[in-house]
């Protein structure tokens, strides 16, 4: 299963990148496909379905084959989405608010046998399912791990009573799915991730990589009276001159934002002058991680793991959140550093600002 990168509650669950470049993959299963197109499978059990079947969790389940229908373009560069998945389920569990999914690659066990069943499988060598349709058209779906939502070894890690709590149940398996409209897939799918429309377009696609950008926030005395933690007075994330020649020196257009370069100054109450820190980001689900960078430095040092996070916000902000260590006041580099570096900053809405408003 792919991992998903969780950056505190400022940013959220993120999903996966939509995939566009499998036809081919469809193609060759035209048991699931035969006309190439996407194809939906799923079974809404009934009450008196479930009480017969104490120990069936799954109350809703569909397979989905094709592009992805769960995420809505993301930050990961597009180049990316030829490894997407072409097969998906979810699963809604008895009393749960929204559906669980997974996705993974899909093809015959045995090539060279028009009879042989379908292999989904995941990452770290795991298996989706195993797919099967009968005369009817009907999708048999088995080999449904009970732990297909949690990682590799999760047993272990979170002991026998919280893994059986999280993980299937010991009947849901050997599902037999109905053919069904791609939009019922669709629609399922949709209830995992629903689309904030004040949200718009990727950072990846509002910002290009021959863009200059400034966003920015000034905090005025009354906001800094009632929130007396704050450190931050002024606030600029940006790339200019320096940020655009280095991507168009080293950078590659074609999987932006990965190597894109941005600056983050920030002015604290004390006044004792701006702080500018460089990172180096990439695009990750649904935002730009972002590594500090020692080229705008002095000084050198390993500073791989300082990170912050920069995500679309509604209505055409950015939001930044460093949820771990909050931005640092010094330069990262310097002997400063080694003492205390950060504040109880942690995130930020930035409005976009002219950008005369970032330079020094």
């Amino acid at each position: 299963m792919t991992s998903r990168m969780a950056a505190g509650a400022a940013l959220g669950v993120v999903l996966l990148v939509a995939g566009t470049a499998f036809a081919d993959d469809i193609a060759k299963l035209p048991e699931l496909s035969p006309n190439g197109a996407d194809a939906c499978f799923g079974r809404v059990y009934d009450d008196a379905h479930l009480k017969a079947h104490p120990h069936q969790k799954v109350a809703r389940i569909f397979f989905y084959y094709g592009h992805d229908p769960v995420s809505r373009p993301n930050e990961e560069p597009t180049a990316q989405s030829d490894n997407s998945y072409n097969g998906f389920v979810t699963t809604t569990v008895r009393g749960a608010k929204a559906p669980e999914w997974a996705g993974g690659w899909c093809n015959k066990q045995d090539p060279n046998d028009k009879s042989s069943g379908i292999r989904c499988g995941m990452e770290c060598d795991r298996t989706l399912a195993n797919l099967k349709l009968d005369d009817k058209g009907r999708l048999m779906l088995s080999d449904l791990q009970p732990d297909i939502y949690l990682d590799a070894g999760s047993e272990e890690e979170l002991g026998t009573a919280e893994y059986k709590k999280r993980a299937l149940g010991s009947e849901d398996d050997n599902f037999r799915l109905d053919p069904m409209p791609v939009a019922t897939c669709q629609a399922e799918f949709a209830r995992i991730d629903p689309v904030d429309p004040a949200l718009g377009p990727p950072l990846r696609e509002r910002l290009k990589p021959d863009q200059a950008f400034c966003y920015g926030q000034d905090y005025d005395a009354a906001h800094l009276g009632s929130h007396p933690n704050q450190m931050t007075q002024s606030i600029r994330v940006f790339r200019g001159s320096i940020e655009l020649a280095s991507f168009a020196a080293s950078g590659d257009a074609t999987n932006w934002p990965d190597g894109a370069d941005v600056a983050v100054s920030i002015t604290t109450r004390q006044k004792s002058g701006k702080v500018t820190q460089t990172y180096s980001c990439q695009g990750e689900a649904d935002q730009w991680r972002c590594s500090a960078s020692s080229k705008m430095s002095d000084f050198a040092c390993d500073i791989s793991q300082k990170e912050i996070f920069l995500k679309r916000g509604a209505n055409g902000t950015m939001m930044l959140a460093n949820p771990n260590n909050a931005l640092a006041t010094v330069d990262l580099c310097s002997k400063a550093a080694e003492g205390k570096t950060k504040t109880d900053d942690k995130v930020y809405r930035l409005s976009p600002m002219p950008q005369t408003a970032c330079m020094p």
